[in-house]
């Protein structure tokens, strides 16, 4: 591979926005590598992509087990040498949403969390030292206006009747995490943003989203793509800054 050439690593990949932020960056020129947690189905989704002639590698990665991401960065590293874009994608949703938030199980909570919020750190932490390997790295957490605090205490937004609680606040701990990386990495050349994919429709919705598949992956790769004059520590929709 040209050394030039980016690498790029998208987790829970295998369907939804992940596989088509996958095919985006692509499309892009960029080496992506399709990550998800069951070797076979993520190979199978890699493939599809390949067959349409786009640069598209498989990578074994459960966000939540240690050992896998651990191998995937080893993997990573033995291969490419460095990583150039790390879409923190994965995400899930377990809330009982017939349930008040003070009656949410403890344990939605915390699996909510484990995905959300700790596996995006733990991923982070092993890839870092790959994406400061990279001439200009990019890191782009997807959250979801369903994070921002302000819009959720505001009785004019459309989020204010809305609440997904254990989900919600995952996504409002992801944005603080982004805000402190950005911090810590503000004079390297490394930029750390969360995004808003939109309300898309997805299965983790039922496709009950307002608006596609291909559309709800342009933030996440508009963001993987802003070159030296882009933003850093940001909360954006297709560009537009949102409330934290």
């Amino acid at each position: 591979m040209n050394a030039s050439q980016k690498v790029a690593l998208v987790t829970g990949a295998t369907r939804g926005i992940g596989h088509e932020t996958v095919r985006q960056l692509a499309e892009a020129g960029v080496t992506t590598l399709l990550a998800g947690r069951d070797p076979a189905r993520t190979k199978a989704a890699a493939d599809k992509l390949k067959a349409e002639g786009l640069p598209v590698e498989p990578i074994t990665l459960d966000v939540t087990d240690t050992d896998t991401i651990q191998k995937a960065a080893a993997d990573v590293k033995a291969r490419f040498g460095k990583l150039d874009i790390l879409v923190n994608n994965a995400g899930i949703i377990v809330d009982d949403l017939a349930k008040a938030p003070s009656e949410q199980s403890l344990d939605a909570w915390r699996e909510t969390f484990e995905t959300n919020l700790f596996a995006v750190v733990a991923v982070t932490q092993a890839f870092l030292p790959l994406l400061k390997a990279a001439p200009a790295a990019r890191i782009v957490n997807v959250s979801s206006i369903l994070g921002s605090l302000t819009l959720h205490l505001d009785p004019n937004s459309t989020i204010y009747g809305f609440k997904i609680p254990a989900y919600d606040a995952s996504k409002s701990a992801l944005n603080a995490w982004t805000v402190h990386l950005a911090h810590e990495l503000r004079d390297t050349p490394i930029k750390v943003n969360a995004v808003h994919p939109g309300y898309v429709q997805t299965e983790m919705n039922g496709g009950q989203g307002e608006i596609d598949v291909p559309t709800g992956a342009k933030s996440s790769v508009g963001m993987s793509l802003i070159d030296a004059d882009g933003p850093t520590g940001s909360f954006t929709y297709l560009g537009n800054t949102l409330p934290w």
